[in-house]
Parts: structure tokens; C-alpha cells; sequence
């Protein structure tokens, strides 16, 4: 289990690589769930403190860690993110991680792992600036768009998230299943918002929630769930989610009315399989359609629709804490190519709104060039958009839409605008 934390930390860290794959792959080959999830617990806390982790080994190491030596230094993370921020006992901690560096052809190196963990159990870690380990760039971005909550928004983004569920309502009610999840001992708390969430503040794995495999609830951040209250809703709609991946928000519009006609499209197939079995896993109904929202006259039959989701693909600096490598793989000039998306998509989808219909633009970003000035930039260029205020359960007024800071309401990071066609 730590070798695999190890390997998949290198992974990230250190070769580029993606942590929804490197992490998928590892857990795929692990059969116990509890294991699963602890193995996911140990590589996202490295992640999200591995400034403090640099740090400590600058501090106690007689010389620095070489290049050869990066997956010695992921073992190092993850031993001290066992001790550090998820509390497991010591002595397994640090035999298991010891033990870890033999399995990883390290035995040479296993007591120098040993005199680093017994070390954490006896003082404190060095902790680094709150700004360490984020790129310059993105401060920069922070300290422009939100200078009065920098401090905030980089702790929020180190802080392992509550789990989100979104009851189905077509199948049972918010009370009925939190009282089913008190049976199985389970601290659940019914928020004023979302209409549909519970919020669990101690996550569990997916399959010890009691009807997930018939579909009586979901997995879904408060902040995504909030995009269904941004429509109204009825029978016979002809709704598009434009970037539908991995269908979530097209599940909830159709648990909220299942007389919708939705349109799920995305640009990635293999991502579109996902909305499928969704669906399925929901007894729901949409049609699934890969396609460029880009580009609609390769894919677009004319007839427009009556409502329109743009979850636009984004920086995702709103949720860092659940994808802590973007500060480690992120550029600068991939947010300029993402705007520059987004304001196609916006152009392009808009001409397939009904008049009088419903555009929802939605971002899981943080940064105003993706979000508020987006959508003023779209609106100066657009004579029949018309702004539409939603409530201050969205997050901050901009005055071009609403964002929400991570960790605001135990929430994500998330921007939505509305707007109708006149």
C-alpha cells in the first residue's frame, strides 16, 4: 500500500503525470475497498502538504535528495502525511512505510525512512510558507482577483473536502435516507442548500452507502449540485448539457424533472460512457451525442433548445483540494487557451438557444478571466443576452454572475452565470 502511494506520488511529482490516472491504475489493482480509499487518503494528503514535507527534509536531511532519489522522497511524503494530518497510529505508520522502501528496492535506504518517521513522531514538521509550492503565476491571478481572501483561499485548497451526496428524490427523500445513514452510524447533516444534498463530514467508500447500486444517491459536490437550482425546469424541455463528462449534472436535471428532452454531448467518447452508465445506474434517460460544442454544424439538427449547460472546461483552481496536482502541471498560457474556449463555446452554443430560453455558464474556477469577465465580455458582444440574477446561495455577487470560494458553505470553488435570450 505505501509503495503504491510512493509510486503514484513519484508519478505525479516528478514525471508529469496525471493523478486520476496514476491513481485509478494503482487502486484497480487493489481488491479491498477500505485499502482503496486509504491508499487514495495517504497519496491526496502528500499532495496537498508537500510544501510542509519539502521543507521538513530540507531541515533534517544532511544533504538533499537526488534525482535518483524521487521515489524515495515520495515515500517520505507519504510516510509523513500518515503521521502528520491523517493520525494513523505511529508504530504502523512507520514499520509499514519502512517496510515499503524494501519493497520498492530501497532496503539500503529503509533506515534512513525509519530515522525520518520516528523523528515526526517526536517534533513538529517545519512548515513552509502558505504560498509555497503554488506557481507564481497563479498567485499573481489570486492576489489581483482576490486580494482580501488569498489567505483563505490557499487554506481551503490544503483541507481534504466533506463528501457531497445528492439524493435522488425520484426514489426516496433527503430525510428517509439520512436516517438511513444514522443506522450505519454514519454523522450526516441535511444543509439548507443544495435542495437535494446531504453532507457527510467524515467521507466513506461509495459502497457502504446503502442503495447506491439502485440509484438513491450520488456522489456530488454541493457547489455542481447548485447548477440544477440555476434552471426552472418543465416537462417536455429540450435541454443540451454541452460538456456533459462525466454526467452528473445531466443526472440531477432529470431527477428534477424526468420529462426533460436532454441532449448529454461531450467532445470525449470514452468519457461519454460514463454518462451512460450513470444513467443507467440512475434509471434515467438522455441521448448521449459525441460532439465539439464548438463546432454544432457537424452535429446540431436546428431545432433549438429551451436550455442550455455550459459546465465549461476550466482551470479547476476552485478545486484544488480535490486535484491538488494542477498546482504542479497547470501553466499560465493553458488558462489563456482555456478562455479563449470558453468564449467560443459561449458564441457558438448561444446561436442554438431558443428565444426566451435559459443559458447556464458554469466554471469550477476561481480566476475572473475565466468567469466574471468572461461572461461581461460575451454580454458587450451579445445585444440579446440578458444577465439574470441569481441568490446569494451562489456565492459573491461579481456583477457579472456569481462565484464561490473554495471551502465557502464546505463547498467547491465554483462560478455560475445565467442568462436569457431575448
Amino acid at each position: 500500500m505505501r509503495a503504491d502511494a510512493a509510486r503514484v506520488l513519484d508519478a505525479v511529482m516528478h514525471r508529469g503525470r496525471s493523478l486520476k490516472v496514476e491513481l485509478s491504475t494503482a487502486q484497480s489493482r487493489i481488491d479491498d475497498g477500505r485499502d482503496r480509499a486509504l491508499l487514495e487518503a495517504m497519496v491526496m494528503a502528500a499532495l496537498r502538504n508537500r510544501a510542509d514535507y519539502e521543507a521538513t527534509l530540507k531541515s533534517w536531511l544532511p544533504r538533499p535528495l537526488g534525482q535518483r532519489d524521487s521515489e524515495l522522497r515520495a515515500l517520505l511524503y507519504a510516510g509523513l502525511a500518515q503521521l502528520d494530518v491523517m493520525g494513523l497510529p505511529s508504530h504502523a505508520a512507520v514499520d509499514a512505510t519502512v517496510e515499503a522502501a524494501r519493497l520498492l528496492k530501497r532496503t539500503h535506504q529503509a533506515g534512513l525512512v525509519n530515522a525520518v518517521l520516528r523523528r515526526a513522531t517526536r517534533e513538529a514538521l517545519v512548515r513552509a510558507d502558505a504560498q509555497a509550492g503554488w506557481p507564481q503565476w497563479l498567485l499573481q491571478h489570486l492576489h489581483a482577483d482576490w486580494p482580501g481572501d488569498i489567505d483563505a483561499i490557499l487554506r481551503a485548497s490544503r483541507v481534504s473536502p466533506p463528501m457531497w451526496l445528492r439524493v435522488n428524490h425520484r426514489k426516496t427523500d433527503r430525510d428517509a435516507y439520512a436516517a438511513r445513514l444514522r443506522e450505519q452510524g454514519m454523522d450526516v447533516r441535511m444543509p439548507d442548500h443544495p435542495a437535494d444534498a446531504l453532507l457527510l463530514e467524515t467521507p466513506v467508500a461509495v459502497s457502504a452507502l446503502p442503495g447506491f447500486g439502485e440509484g438513491l444517491v450520488s456522489v456530488q459536490d454541493g457547489s455542481a449540485q447548485q447548477i440544477a437550482d440555476a434552471f426552472a425546469l418543465k416537462a417536455g424541455m429540450r435541454v443540451l448539457d454541452a460538456c456533459a463528462a462525466p454526467g452528473g449534472k445531466t443526472a440531477h436535471l432529470l431527477e428534477r424533472e424526468p420529462g426533460l428532452q436532454v441532449i448529454a454531448a461531450d467532445i470525449d467518447a470514452r468519457r461519454l460512457r460514463r454518462v451512460e452508465e450513470g444513467l443507467q445506474r440512475l434509471d434515467l434517460s438522455a441521448q448521449t451525442l459525441v460532439a465539439d460544442a464548438t463546432q454544432p454544424d457537424a452535429w446540431w439538427d436546428g431545432r433549438p433548445f429551451d436550455a442550455i449547460l455550459i459546465d465549461a472546461p476550466c482551470s479547476a483552481t476552485g478545486i484544488l483540494r480535490r486535484q491538488p496536482d494542477i498546482l504542479l502541471h497547470r501553466r499560465a498560457e493553458d488558462v489563456a487557451a482555456l478562455a479563449a474556449l470558453q468564449s467560443r463555446m459561449l458564441d457558438a452554443l448561444w446561436s442554438m438557444l431558443a428565444t426566451g430560453g435559459t443559458l447556464v455558464y458554469a466554471t469550477c474556477s476561481i480566476l475572473r478571466g475565466e468567469n466574471d469577465r468572461q461572461i461581461r465580455a460575451f454580454l458587450q458582444r451579445t445585444p440579446a443576452a440578458q444577465l439574470e440574477p441569481l441568490d446569494a446561495a451562489f456565492g459573491h455577487d461579481t456583477g457579472f454572475g456569481r462565484q464561490r470560494l473554495p471551502g465557502e458553505d464546505g463547498m467547491d470553488g465554483f462560478f455560475y452565470a445565467r442568462l436569457r435570450k431575448q
